[in-house]
C-alpha cells in the first residue's frame, strides 16, 4: 500500500511539474494499470451514427481507440491488429481497424483497439499492449458482461499469444470469455515466414537486382542492410523491371514473362500479391532480423528442393543457400510460437483462398492445440472467400453469434452450426460461406 501511494504521489508531482511549465502532461499510467484518460473523439463514418468514440494513450505509449454503441449490449471486443506496421504509432491509427470491423459495433458490441507501443515485430510486446487496452476499458467503463478477443492476420498470432499469457488473472478468473481469429498467422513465428525467405532467394536467382550487382551484397534473409534507403516504390520498380508484373501481360517481354512465371510457380504466390510478399520479405525482414533478432538469421533453405520452374535443376544448383542460427530460432520461437495450451473457447476462421496467409494455418494450429490436449476448446471453419485483410461482414457477424451460442449452450460449433448462425442474421444470405476446415 505504501509503495502504491508513493507511485501515485510521484505521478501527481510529475503532472504538476508539466503544468507549471505550461506543457501538456503525458500519459503516466504504468504498464497495464488501466489508468488512462480517455477523451471523446470522432468515430469513423462506418459507426458514427450508432456509437461514441474515445481515444487515449497508455503508459507505454500505445494509442487506444474505443467505440461504445449507444445501445450497448454489454459485450466488448478487444481487437489485435495485423501487420506489424513499420511506422511509428500515432493517434487515429486504429480508426482504419475500427472501420474495417464496424459490423461488430453495429451488432451492439463495444470495441477497443491498440496501435501497440512501437512499430515493428514483437508478438509478446503487442500482446501486452492488447491486454492493457482491455484493462484500460474496464477501468473506464466497467467490466462488460462478456469480453471477446479478436485478432486478424498477424493480429491472430498476437491474439493467440494474449490468450496464452493473459486469459486468466492472478486469481484464476477469466479476463476474456472467448477468442476469435480470422485469417490468423497461427503457425507460430518460426514457421510463418520461411516461404517468403524462399521467395526472396528464388527472386534473386532470376532477377539479380535485389541487391543489384553494383550494390553492397547481402543475403536474402536479411531483408535489407540496416542503412539501406530503398522504399516500396523502388522495390516495385525493380520487380517490374525484372518481371513486368506492373504492366499488362501483352506488354511484357518474353524474358520478363518467363521469369515471372517461374517465380510465381516456385514461390507459390499470386501475381497480384508478388510485390506485397516481396515487400514483407524486404522491410519486415529488416525489422525482424536487425531489431528483434540482433542480426541473426531465423530462416533455412539448406535442404529445400525448389520445384515448378522451367529448369529446376539449374535453379536448385544456383539459388543462394542459408542456414538458420539456433539462437535466432530460439528468440523468435519464444516471442511468437504458440503452445496450444488454451483455456478459453476459441474459434478460428480462415478464407480458403487467402492469398497472403495460407489457410493451412488452421491445420497447423489444430495440431498444436491437439498436442496440448485442448481440442475440446477449439472450433474451426473455412470460408469460401478470396481476400485476406477483410472478410465479408456476414463472416464476422456469423462467427460472433456462433461464439455467443457456444458460451450460452456449451456446445462447440462445427462449420454447419457457424453457417446456420450466419444465415440466421444475414442481410445477404449469399455472403454466408462457411465450410468445413
Amino acid at each position: 500500500m505504501e509503495r502504491a501511494a508513493n507511485v501515485q504521489a510521484m505521478k501527481r508531482r510529475l503532472v504538476a511539474g508539466f503544468v507549471a511549465l505550461g506543457l501538456a502532461a503525458p500519459a503516466l499510467a504504468g504498464p497495464g494499470d488501466g489508468a488512462v484518460a480517455f477523451a471523446a473523439t470522432a468515430c469513423p463514418a462506418a459507426v458514427a451514427d450508432v456509437a461514441d468514440c474515445h481515444a487515449a494513450r497508455d503508459g507505454n505509449g500505445a494509442w487506444l481507440l474505443a467505440a461504445i454503441p449507444r445501445d450497448w449490449n454489454r459485450r466488448l471486443v478487444v481487437h489485435a491488429h495485423g501487420g506489424p506496421r513499420l511506422t511509428a504509432p500515432e493517434d487515429g491509427d486504429s480508426a482504419a481497424d475500427l472501420d474495417r470491423f464496424a459490423v461488430m459495433v453495429r451488432e451492439g458490441h463495444a470495441w477497443i483497439g491498440s496501435t501497440y507501443r512501437r512499430a515493428g515485430y514483437g508478438v509478446r510486446r503487442a500482446a501486452e499492449d492488447v491486454d492493457n487496452s482491455r484493462r484500460a476499458f474496464v477501468a473506464r467503463w466497467g467490466r462488460p458482461q462478456r469480453t471477446l478477443l479478436h485478432g486478424q492476420s498477424w493480429g491472430g498470432n498476437v491474439a493467440a499469444k494474449v490468450a496464452e499469457l493473459y486469459a486468466l488473472d492472478a486469481d484464476g478468473r477469466a479476463n476474456y470469455d472467448a477468442v476469435l481469429t480470422t485469417n490468423g498467422v497461427l503457425t507460430g513465428g518460426t514457421r510463418a515466414y520461411g516461404f517468403r525467405a524462399d521467395l526472396r532467394a528464388v527472386y534473386q536467382y532470376y532477377c539479380r537486382n535485389h541487391p543489384a550487382p553494383d550494390e553492397p551484397q547481402y543475403p536474402p534473409w536479411q531483408g535489407l542492410p540496416a542503412g539501406s534507403e530503398m522504399d516500396r516504390d523502388e522495390l516495385r520498380r525493380r520487380v517490374d523491371a525484372c518481371t513486368g508484373v506492373g504492366r499488362a501481360a501483352e506488354r511484357r517481354t518474353p524474358e520478363q514473362a518467363s521469369r515471372l512465371a517461374d517465380i510465381l510457380a516456385v514461390g507459390g504466390v499470386t501475381e497480384r500479391q508478388l510485390v506485397a510478399h516481396l515487400a514483407w520479405a524486404t522491410f519486415h525482414f529488416r525489422d525482424l532480423v536487425q531489431r528483434h533478432l540482433h542480426g541473426r538469421n531465423p530462416f533455412d533453405n539448406t535442404g529445400t528442393v525448389y520445384r515448378g520452374s522451367g529448369d529446376d535443376e539449374a535453379l536448385n544448383a544456383g539459388v543462394e543457400r542459408f542456414a538458420a542460427d539456433p539462437q535466432a530460432l530460439a528468440l523468435l520461437g519464444y516471442d511468437a510460437d504458440l503452445s496450444g495450451r488454451i483455456v478459453l473457447p476459441t474459434l478460428t476462421i480462415h478464407a480458403a483462398h487467402d492469398p497472403v496467409v495460407p489457410a493451412a494455418a488452421l491445420d497447423a494450429y489444430r495440431d498444436t492445440v491437439a498436442a496440448a490436449g485442448r481440442s475440446h476448446l477449439l472450433a474451426q471453419a473455412r470460408t469460401d472467400e478470396h481476400e485476406h485483410s477483410r472478410l465479408h461482414d456476414a463472416t464476422y457477424r456469423g462467427a460472433l453469434r456462433a461464439l455467443e451460442a457456444w458460451l450460452d449452450g456449451g456446445v462447440r460449433p462445427d462449420a454447419a452450426a457457424i453457417q446456420a448462425a450466419c444465415l440466421a442474421a444475414a442481410r445477404d444470405r449469399t455472403a454466408c460461406r462457411f465450410v468445413a476446415p
